[in-house]
């Protein structure tokens, strides 16, 4: 090995599983528990250079991410291509037995399945991959991506129905306050707006009435006239729903994500708000613009573009590097939506700011990107790093340091491993349904379509 491969070997990986605070928002699936797990992970090079990355830290997640992390050893951060590979060969049994048909409640988004679980888990040690070579060599990980085509990428505040605090005591406590109707939405993006200058609002949905949802997306238009707005129900309504919604919101919303569950579902309302004159359908504004249909739930895997696209169920798929593989992949996906006019921008989980550091170096490259990205950053008031990344107008600064960018704060990095380990096991899985539940033992997830 030569001196310059042996300086971008790996000689040690670490996997710090973390329990992050996170406040009572509200969803169709329930609510998010006081903590919730992340997964740090650090990849050391021979020659002392440390790369970071982030991803879900469930369990199922963990137990994949083992045998991944000592398979690294030896290998060089530059090996991406063989990332796939490898992690099929040796997550490939594990992931099959903790993947299970079901919806995957921490993302929302849609079925979990064994190759989702295998790239959520690979993205990780991609991004630290991508980290350790920019540091070692002098060059920001945008650049390791073909280079940056913005300097700043812009972000939507993610509004959400919430609680003022957890039913059971547990979890911070900030000071927000309650957010159960049209009034307290507004009042919320008016806070997001003045501290983080947010010009684009997302609201998540499914949650109550339809009717009522639709009432705070119109306050929110009066309230911010010709701001950008998005709603997303998390596939929670039927399609006649979904159409009557669109007919009362249509000239008010940049898109409507996710209004319906599945491809088959979506295509049938997209080719109801399909039109292009003013006898378009429901949802079809003045002028004859079409109401664009987003996804992060029927779209989310390479295998399931060819039928989404092909059948015009979604006009724009919200990408996630967590769950697509990586940066690298992330591309790869907005080069294929640019091939087929889809649009693209980026899908948020609760995360912290490696994640948001990876998402900026990304979304940076890509040409395509015309929607501002989500993202829970805000709502997250704890981080592992030194320094957490700043919204400015709304906007995150795309750096040019090296790597990602950021560094990690052992002391913080310990507090939130230190509570992991003191959980009970109850938290470290994230299941809103089990979170709704401590505040009324009778509830269920409800079946889909909720309405």
């Amino acid at each position: 090995m030569t001196d310059r491969e042996n300086a971008l070997a790996l000689a040690e990986v670490r996997l710090t599983p973390v329990l992050v605070a996170d406040p009572p928002l509200l969803n169709t699936q329930g609510v998010h528990q006081p903590y919730t797990p992340r997964l740090i992970i650090e990849v050391v090079t021979e020659r002392g250079v440390t790369g970071l990355g982030e991803t879900y830290g469930d369990a199922g997640y963990l137990e994949l991410a083992k045998p991944l992390a000592g398979s690294l050893i030896g290998r060089s951060v530059t090996d991406l291509n063989g990332l796939p590979a490898l992690a099929a060969e040796v997550c490939g049994d594990a992931a099959a037995a903790t993947g299970p048909d079901a919806v995957d409640v921490g993302g929302l988004r849609g079925v979990r399945t064994a190759d989702k679980l295998r790239l959520s888990v690979l993205s990780g040690f991609e991004v630290a991959c991508l980290d350790a070579w920019g540091k070692a060599v002098g060059l920001p990980v945008h650049a390791l991506l073909g280079g940056k085509v913005r300097d700043t990428v812009e972000y939507s505040a993610y509004l959400f129905y919430r609680w003022a605090a957890h039913p059971d005591g547990r979890g911070e406590r900030d000071d927000w306050g309650a957010a159960l109707d049209p009034a307290g939405v507004v009042a919320q993006a008016r806070r997001f707006a003045d501290t983080y200058g947010f010009t684009s609002f997302k609201l998540k949905g499914g949650v109550f009435e339809p009717a009522q949802e639709v009432a705070a997306i119109k306050a929110l238009a009066e309230a911010f006239p010709g701001r950008p707005l998005r709603l997303d129900p998390n596939g929670a309504w039927s399609v006649a729903t979904a159409l009557a919604v669109a007919e009362e919101l249509g000239d008010v919303l940049e898109y409507l994500e996710d209004p319906v569950s599945g491809t088959a579902r979506m295509a049938e309302v997209a080719a109801a708000l399909g039109g292009t004159g003013p006898g378009g359908g429901p949802g079809t504004p003045p002028g004859g613009a079409r109401l664009p249909l987003a996804t992060n739930m029927c779209v989310t895997t390479f295998g399931e573009i060819a039928e989404a696209f092909t059948r015009d169920a979604v006009q724009i798929v919200l990408s996630d590097h967590h769950y697509w593989g990586g940066l690298r992949a992330t591309r790869e996906l907005a080069a294929v939506c640019a091939a087929f006019g889809v649009g693209v921008s980026m899908h948020s989980n609760t995360h912290l700011g490696i994640s948001l550091a990876a998402m900026t170096q990304v979304a940076a490259t890509l040409p395509g990107l015309r929607y501002a990205c989500d993202s829970h950053y805000p709502w997250q008031t704890e981080d592992v790093l030194t320094e957490r990344l700043a919204f400015h107008d709304g906007r995150v600064t795309v750096g040019d340091a090296p790597g990602l960018g950021v560094e990690l704060d052992r002391d913080r990095l310990a507090v939130l491993h230190r509570r992991w380990l003191a959980d009970d096991g109850t938290l470290r899985d994230r299941d809103d349904a089990a979170a709704m539940r401590r505040a009324d033992p009778g509830w269920t997830a409800p079946a889909v379509p909720r309405w």
